[in-house]
């Protein structure tokens, strides 16, 4: 079946593209139909309005917070903030998202010198603003990966049966990134089972060598492992 995906999806279209005609998902091949492109399209443009609109009505609070705001209301605005980061990452890409995402990034930068100013010179609290600024970098970083994006989401289109093949879908820069988000535990079952997974696609005479690839970016990412490396907890 011939589909036209967008030139920039979002995060449903984006998955259905990933699963499409795809063995690393299934075997025999699945299809994505073209009623199902459609609803995924609506869905990603759905979700674009929608932040658009929350988007305003959270720079406006911002805006208005007076200069002798409690902390507590700056750190909900700050959190809010980065939860609408996390989102626009997995957006369509358009010159107006871009812009999305450094407003929010200088939002931060204004709260984060408020709250450096409040915490005097407490060196732990120093410490502690250093090490979430070195935080906020390299997640930053992963997010501009759409597969990370996508990953991160709340309401995530990527199930968990689905995990896998993502990764062994991925570009190598995606699944690079990807490989820095799991913990010990959960890098030795995506091995192992991707391991156990491409041997059985073997027997269908499939070109596997970018699968392969991307699964000893995992491999080598296990083999480094440190417990602090990992960025994210183990849900």
């Amino acid at each position: 079946m011939n589909l036209t995906f967008s030139d920039y999806p979002g995060r449903q279209e984006r998955h259905l593209r990933r699963r499409h005609a795809n063995p690393l998902f299934h075997w025999p091949l699945p299809q994505v139909t073209s009623a199902e492109l459609h609803t995924a399209q609506q869905a990603d443009h759905a979700e674009s309005v929608a932040f658009q609109t929350a988007f305003r009505t959270l720079v406006e609070r911002a805006a208005a917070l007076p200069a002798d705001a409690g902390s507590e209301l700056v750190l909900a605005i700050k959190e809010e903030l980065e939860r609408h980061y996390e989102q626009v990452c997995g957006l369509p890409q358009s010159d107006l998202h871009q812009q999305h995402k450094l407003a929010i990034q200088r939002l931060i930068d204004v709260i984060m010198k408020a709250i450096w100013r409040t915490v005097g010179n407490d060196p732990i609290a120093h410490q502690e603003l250093r090490d979430e600024e070195a935080a906020r970098v390299i997640h930053y970083r992963l997010l501009e990966q759409p597969l990370i994006a996508d990953l991160l989401y709340p309401d995530s289109p990527i199930q968990a049966d689905d995990l896998l093949p993502s990764l062994l879908n991925a570009t190598a820069d995606e699944v690079t990134a990807a490989a820095e988000i799991f913990d010990g535990e959960q890098l030795e079952l995506l091995v192992k089972t991707g391991e156990q997974l491409l041997t059985q696609l073997q027997s269908q005479d499939l070109d596997l060598t970018a699968a392969t690839q991307r699964l000893a970016v995992l491999k080598l990412r296990l083999e480094q492992y440190e417990p602090r490396d990992s960025h994210i907890d183990s849900e």
